[in-house]
């Protein structure tokens, strides 16, 4: 008898039925617990349900899960509806991206810090030990899985405390729609409103005025004024042409030897863009076609033109095409020729999008 009373203190008591009907949830999770060879050291609910601390702090997490959402749909107005375009002088765009830091950040703050005050404070504190083990699965395992399950949801009081619930929705529904805003912000207002992406400051003036082409001091340039196989950044001769108000229009004025001159022309042609060189003369838009970085650094002896940032290079005797690094669209070519006076003006504005206009990308 002491023999058989041993074993089964080894062996442990008899498993239960996890299909009692009798059995709480709560049994049948401490069931599956001692199947799986695990010791539940500690186990404390932290408030009493129905308690003023417990009520206390619902509403602190459920405060928190709402400003998530105040903040979350602060970030989408400020996103579609305040003024982003860049403008000279102290206007609301300044504030564009800082408003959109700091709502976002306060919106995750809400969600973090109301998710540790739920775990810290209103969650049972348990601290258990198991034993790891292979085990086959069966019916009996799911039953206990699946319950486990559901009593962990009656752990985190959503059913007790439904202000929980309906505030973690609240929050987190706009959350939700933030992460989509930048997935769907091309699609909310059209990116070439005001032909924005095809204005330079070479754009002509009133009456079809033709802008002439100035170095960074506002002097005029003449054809004498660039040396065979030389170049020179030039700039719109209009108000803020050199300044930041039109920073999308700096132009590589480009003076080729003849036999490249000729290569040119007939890219050029090829590309029906046979009469934007005057004479010998070729000008390209600076802002390289990856990133936006000065594609400056020109080698005139194999006529390519490289951006140091990341290394792209454009050969100008082929419309600027990209031969190496990351760019895959030639830089835009500007329409050129000489006024009565002598001096180099843009025949028009840029015919193509300046930069890494990305949505016009082939």
């Amino acid at each position: 008898m002491s023999t058989h009373t041993e074993h089964q203190a080894q062996q442990g008591p008899e498993p239960l039925d996890v299909n009692d009907p009798r059995l709480s949830r709560f049994d049948i999770v401490q069931e599956g617990a001692r199947r799986d060879d695990i010791e539940i050291v500690h186990y404390e609910p932290q408030v009493v349900p129905g308690s003023k601390a417990e009520r206390r702090l619902t509403r602190t997490v459920a405060l928190m899960f709402l400003l998530t959402g105040v903040f979350a749909t602060a970030f989408l107005v400020v996103y579609i509806w305040w003024p982003w375009q860049w403008e000279p002088g102290t206007g609301g765009d300044k504030l564009y991206t800082p408003l959109l830091g700091v709502t976002l950040g306060l919106a995750l703050l809400g969600i973090g810090f109301g998710i540790l005050t739920w775990g810290k404070k209103l969650l049972p504190k348990e601290v258990s030990i198991q034993d790891r083990h292979d085990q086959a699965d069966d019916p009996e395992g799911r039953k206990i899985t699946g319950e486990t399950m559901l009593y962990l949801a009656d752990e985190m009081g959503v059913r007790r405390r439904p202000l929980l619930g309906i505030s973690l929705l609240a929050g987190l529904a706009p959350v939700g729609a933030v992460a989509a805003a930048p997935l769907i912000g091309g699609l909310i207002e059209q990116p070439h409103k005001n032909n924005q992406m095809f204005t330079t400051g070479f754009q002509p003036g009133e009456g079809g005025k033709k802008i002439r082409l100035i170095r960074e001091d506002g002097r005029p340039i003449r054809p004498a004024d660039v040396s065979v196989g030389g170049q020179l950044t030039v700039f719109p001769g209009i108000d803020g042409g050199v300044s930041n108000l039109h920073a999308d229009s700096p132009t590589l004025l480009i003076h080729l030897r003849e036999d490249d001159a000729q290569k040119s022309r007939a890219a050029n042609e090829r590309k029906d863009h046979g009469d934007y060189m005057w004479g010998n003369y070729v000008a390209f838009s600076k802002i390289c076609t990856h990133a936006g970085c000065p594609a400056s650094l020109y080698e005139q002896q194999t006529n390519r033109l490289l951006c140091p940032c990341h290394q792209s290079q454009f050969l100008i005797t082929d419309n600027a095409k990209p031969i190496f690094g990351p760019a895959n669209r030639p830089l835009p070519q500007l329409p050129i020729e000489v006024d009565e006076e002598g001096f180099f003006v843009a025949k028009s504005d840029y015919t193509e999008t300046i930069g890494p206009d990305f949505w016009e990308r082939p």
